[in-house]
């Protein structure tokens, strides 16, 4: 026990919101399914009966001899560090199942955040995403503009998925129970991204520039940006927007237009 509590391990035991969340998952025979966290296996196990196949992802070692025994043989049970775990080379032995991966997963809050861009970053690779997360975090990938919890990550993920929040689970559900709560998160994969953006990498800066003090303006967030190519107020302007807009208060397709505007003339 103590062993899995310093792995941050919370299980889900309430038989009624693991089918729920199958039901939401929704595995079919001609898919494969990355769980993050296989824990105990009490979604590992339904996931396999439902799905093509399953592949479990367990860092803790102690749990692996269960989950292996009383696996069925679609399932791969992998004893690793999901952090450490280079999920095209995974994926490259599963030609089969090409644009039809699913990556779900109870994920532990302490790595959440750099779990979620390491799934964007192979966001290709996956045809949806549903993840178990801490509320606040869920709600940050699902929030849209004028919420407290728009950010980056809103932006990133919304662009190339369909966001929903589906369940807020109180912590009795978990043994251990958290001291937070917890809410599951669904990403679709858009059949085409909301808006094309030129490059990725420097929109991605662009926009940890834009929020990096919420207090602050956007013009004065942007103003050591150094890729900008045009005055941002000329930008602001040019979109209808007041100069003293602040980050939160733009949508996504005017994050991308401004973009677009202040590096106009970058390479």
């Amino acid at each position: 026990m103590s062993k899995t509590k310093a792995l941050g391990q919370h299980f889900l035991n309430d038989p009624s919101i693991l089918r729920k969340i199958l039901n939401i998952i929704d595995p079919q025979k001609d898919e494969l399914v990355i769980e993050i966290g296989a824990g105990k296996g009490a979604l590992t196990f339904p996931l396999a009966e439902r799905a093509g196949k399953v592949i479990a992802i367990e860092k803790d070692a102690a749990l692996i001899p269960f989950l292996r025994e009383n696996g069925r043989e679609n399932l791969i049970v992998i004893e690793r560090d999901v952090l450490e775990v280079d999920f095209r080379e995974l994926l490259a032995s599963e030609p089969g199942f090409r644009s039809r991966v699913k990556i779900v997963g109870n994920l532990p809050y302490s790595i959440s955040s750099p779990l979620l861009f390491k799934v964007f970053d192979d966001k290709e690779l996956f045809s949806a995403c549903v993840f178990l997360l801490q509320k606040e975090v869920a709600q940050r990938v699902a929030a849209g503009p004028g919420s407290k919890s728009y950010a980056p990550l809103s932006i990133l993920f919304q662009l190339y998925f369909e966001v929903r929040l589906r369940l807020t689970l109180a912590p009795g559900a978990f043994s251990p129970p958290p001291k937070v709560q917890s809410a599951l998160v669904s990403l679709e994969k858009r059949t085409a991204p909301l808006f094309g953006v030129a490059d990725e990498d420097l929109f991605r800066r662009f926009l940890r520039a834009a929020f990096a003090q919420r207090r602050k303006t956007l013009s004065n967030n942007l103003k050591s940006w150094p890729h900008r190519s045009g005055p941002i107020q000329e930008g602001l302007l040019r979109l209808g927007l007041k100069e003293t807009a602040r980050a939160e208060q733009l949508s996504i397709g005017e994050f991308v237009a401004l973009f677009g505007l202040l590096t106009s003339a970058q390479g």
